[in-house]
């Protein structure tokens, strides 16, 4: 503020002085207009408020009202409609005697007032001026006379000076335009006289000039870049030390002809010219000179810099080069091993490095580690994977070509000094030649000229090696060792960690692998067809299995381990073998999947390093003597069913929580009818489930595509049902179970009602017999005889009612089935020499395949299942008398 009030340029001081003038001028007018208002005002409202009185009192019925019983009641609406209508601020009516008969305000009426209205009495009005709380007002006073002459009353009106005021408002307008248009044209007098200075001066004074001066000389020789002035015509007008050094100007060169100054003819035109140029690159002598012309001035000329870019350029170059390498590395680190995959990531190192680095680049990779192995470091047999180059016609050998470098070759040395080997000039490297001259020949005539071998280290061990090849690019040199060796270094931490992933990955789908059922077994209940993808990610814990029941009965098992890894494989075994040992014990599907459950929980339980969170199962077990088949789920997606006539259905199965979350609650289980050549179809969640999908969308798919497989064999269901849903690979993995169903023939099933009866033993074994005569199996008739014998009796003796023997006839297998109506169940035992009895199930058991004892909701059934391809009679007599 202090500096704009006290400017320092002449025409500053000028406007600064008529603005002063012009505010005073304008100030002086208002108040003078101020106080002539006010005067104004006061008059016009006393004679406005004396108007108002005047008339009020001389009005017919004033001096009547007044002289009424009840004044206020005749004057206060009259008094009221006066000052709304006339603008005054009050009206009062008064008594001789100075009581409020009137008043705006209703409280103040029958008030006695200050005796200022004597004067009005005698017949003259009454006028004061005072300052109320609204402001100056006037109030005028005037009696009111009856017929008589005598007084009866006062009227008082009163009016705010502000109210009549406002010709200040009207005329202060017109001074301020006055005003502005006084600046307007002082501020452009100013102006005028500011712009002719500032065109002599430049604004400024003798002293600031001078200072300027020095500055400006002192810095134009100081810098290090060349200054020249010219004029229109082409003349040197000034020039600074550093452009007479780079120049090697004359000492009076100002004012001559800059084509007259010894200068070379290109840059002379340039600068005579005046032409804009940026950075146009002269030589002058020794010197490599950046020129930059820029045109200024209205009248012509230019000025030009000059900078020595000698020095520059070297530096220019090998920043480039530097910056090269840092952008070469930086791409390494973001493209090589994106993935965990060896090969891949071999062959990321060889895209990065071509052509910007090399024309071509090949990678040799120890066979142990190819594998996930450790490396041995010992052999110099090499396995090559990748090959890169700018073209595909060189003569380098291909990938999958087994490299073994002999001891002098110079890849050979880098390999075992862990050190890389620089061949500047391959057509002078004997030792590298010597490895295979004709090969060695061709590529020097292909025009490879140069490489760098470079090995792939990791941890200290050797993992292979990388070659990098020029033929167009400049030879390598001694600074083109450590981008390589950084190249390497990365790439073969990358390919490290991709082979400690493929020995982790083989390790765990081996073990997976072991872990589920390699060939299922050939059943004449069902045709099974079975699939089992892995996720893309790893191993999981998805499962199915076909376990033999007994009565040819089939249990069918889906499952899947929440998770992936070994873990999740290890534990998958877990539940598969628990699940055999469950349904060697012929328990119901419900019974199993809650043993599962606790199991489950006991693993979790156990854990101490990663939990399982739980699984999921489906269990099904399938009789193709009645076709029924008694489904249980815990937690997993229930089964698809295909009619024989190609319908789809998902038929209702109630779902448990999964196992380990269950909390030891019930499981409960769905029975269904099968017809012959029906299809059930298990399956995990990672066929049905997709990101980005939702799970009824994937059971459409699934409905579809099992629609399309009509007649179609399991086996051919499963990869049909694959290539519909699995298009894209899946992120979990995923596990298929197709089952085609088969009846028994009801020729190939014998059933009888056995009496409690120990008589009716020989009849219901002599039918039998004529059983198996019928079937073509006579020879088997002896042991058959002996073992429901045994079976039917001990039902009898120690079961209860109703008792029930089946034959079955399964193939190579007879099974004979003897129900009953208790739950005890026998135990095998030795008898001693001295015992008469407790030999008979031992003799089952030795002329059996199997046997066992399977309960159900009405008792027990106690089978043996004979294989009649083995049926030698004979050797039960010699059995007996070895027991005996």
């Amino acid at each position: 503020m202090w500096s704009f009030l006290t400017p320092r340029s002449l025409a500053g001081q000028v406007f600064l002085l008529q603005l002063v003038v012009v505010l005073l001028l304008i100030a002086t007018a208002v108040v003078v207009l101020v106080l002539q208002d006010r005067n104004r005002a006061i008059r016009e409202a006393g004679d406005q408020s004396l108007a108002v009185a005047e008339t009020f009192a001389n009005a017919p019925g004033t001096a009547a009202a007044m002289k009424s019983k009840d004044p206020t009641a005749a004057l206060q609406p009259h008094a009221e409609v006066v000052r709304n209508k006339t603008g005054v601020d009050y009206v009062v009516a008064l008594s001789p005697y100075g009581f409020r008969w009137t008043h705006p305000d209703p409280d103040k009426i029958g008030k006695h007032v200050s005796p200022s209205y004597g004067e009005a009495l005698t017949g003259q009005p009454h006028q004061t001026t005072f300052d109320s709380s609204l402001g100056k007002a006037v109030d005028s006073t005037v009696a009111v006379f009856d017929e008589k002459g005598d007084a009866v009353g006062l009227i008082t009106v009163g009016v705010t000076v502000d109210k009549v005021a406002g010709m200040v408002q009207h005329q202060l307008p017109v001074i301020y335009a006055a005003g502005g248009v006084a600046l307007l044209l002082a501020g452009g007098g100013s102006a005028l006289v500011s712009a002719r200075l500032r065109r002599q001066t430049a604004g400024l004074g003798p002293v600031e000039m001078t200072r300027m001066y020095e500055h400006h000389d002192a810095v134009l020789h100081a810098v290090r870049e060349g200054v020249i002035i010219l004029d229109g015509d082409g003349r040197l007008l000034l020039v600074n030390d550093e452009a007479r050094r780079l120049l090697a100007l004359p000492p009076q060169a100002e004012g001559r002809p800059v084509t007259d100054l010894g200068l070379s003819p290109t840059l002379a035109a340039l600068l005579g010219s005046g032409r804009e140029a940026t950075d146009k690159v002269f030589l002058a002598g020794d010197i490599l000179l950046a020129v930059n012309v820029r045109p200024v001035g209205p009248k012509g000329g230019s000025v030009a810099t000059l900078r020595d870019t000698t020095e520059l350029r070297a530096l220019a170059g090998r920043a480039d080069v530097a910056g090269g390498r840092l952008r070469l590395l930086y791409e390494a680190s973001t493209r090589i091993g994106t993935t965990l995959d060896m090969k891949r990531t071999a062959e990321e190192l060889a895209e990065v490095a071509v052509p910007r680095f090399a024309d071509f680049a090949t990678i040799e990779m120890d066979e142990s580690v190819l594998h996930g192995g450790e490396p041995t470091g010992a052999s110099t047999d090499l396995h090559r994977i990748a090959v890169e180059g700018i073209r595909d016609d060189a003569p380098l050998r291909p990938v999958g070509t087994r490299m073994h470098y002999v001891p002098g070759n110079p890849v050979a040395i880098a390999m075992g000094t862990g050190r890389p080997a620089l061949l500047e000039h391959l057509a002078t490297a004997d030792g590298w030649r010597a490895q295979d001259p004709e090969r060695a020949r061709r590529i020097i005539e292909y025009g490879i000229h140069s490489m760098i071998s470079v090995p792939l280290q990791a941890r200290g061990q050797l993992l292979g090696v990388v070659e990098f090849w020029r033929s167009e690019q400049d030879p390598f040199e001694p600074d083109d060792l450590s981008p390589a060796e950084e190249l390497a270094a990365r790439a073969a931490v990358c390919i490290d960690n991709a082979r400690r992933y493929t020995r982790e990955h083989i390790t765990a789908v081996t073990l997976q692998r072991s872990l589920l059922p390699g060939v299922l077994p050939e059943l004449s209940a069902l045709e099974v067809g079975h699939r089992y993808l892995p996720a893309q990610a790893g191993v999981g814990g998805d499962w199915y299995d076909v376990i033999p029941l007994p009565g040819a009965r089939v249990a069918l098992v889906v499952g899947d381990v929440v998770g992936h890894g070994l873990h999740a494989a290890a534990t998958m075994g877990r539940l598969r073998t628990a699940v055999h040992n469950f349904a060697a014990l012929d328990l119901p599907p419900e019974e199993i999947l809650g043993h599962l459950d606790d199991l489950i929980t006991r693993i979790d339980e156990d854990s101490a390093a990663e939990a399982i969170t739980g699984a999921t199962c489906l269990y099904a077990v399938y009789d193709p003597v009645t076709g029924r088949c008694v489904v249980a789920r815990a937690g997993h997606p229930g089964p698809a069913l295909v009619a024989p006539d190609g319908t789809v259905t998902f038929p209702d199965i109630p779902v448990a929580p999964p196992l380990g979350v269950g909390a030891g609650l019930p499981v409960e289980t769905a029975e269904l009818r099968l017809a012959a050549d029906s299809r059930l179809v298990l399956y995990t969640d990672g066929l049905i489930e997709a990101r980005g999908r939702d799970i009824d969308v994937g059971f459409g798919m699934l409905r579809d595509a099992l629609a399309d497989t009509r007649g179609a064999t399991p086996d051919d269901t499963c990869q049909a049902v694959l290539d519909a849903m699995l298009r894209t690979g899946s992120s979990d993995d995923v596990a298929l179970l197709v089952a085609r169903t088969r009846l028994l023939d009801p020729d190939q099933v014998a059933e009888w009602e056995v009496p409690h009866d120990p008589a009716a033993v020989a009849r219901i074994r002599a039918e039998a017999t004529d059983r198996l005569e019928a079937w073509g199996v006579g020879e088997a008739a002896f042991t058959t005889e002996l073992i429901l014998s045994e079976l039917v009796t001990n039902a009898i003796r120690y079961g209860e009612s109703p008792i029930r023997l089946r034959l079955l006839r399964d193939g190579d297998s007879l099974i004979c089935e003897v129900a009953d109506g208790t739950s005890t169940s026998p135990h095998l035992r030795r008898a001693a020499s001295t015992d008469e009895g407790g030999r008979g199930l031992f003799l089952v058991a030795q002329m059996s395949r199997r046997w066992g004892t399977r309960y159900t909701d009405r008792g027990k059934i106690i089978w043996a299942e004979q294989d009649l391809d083995a049926g030698a009679s004979g050797d039960l007599g010699a059995l007996l008398l070895a027991e005996l």
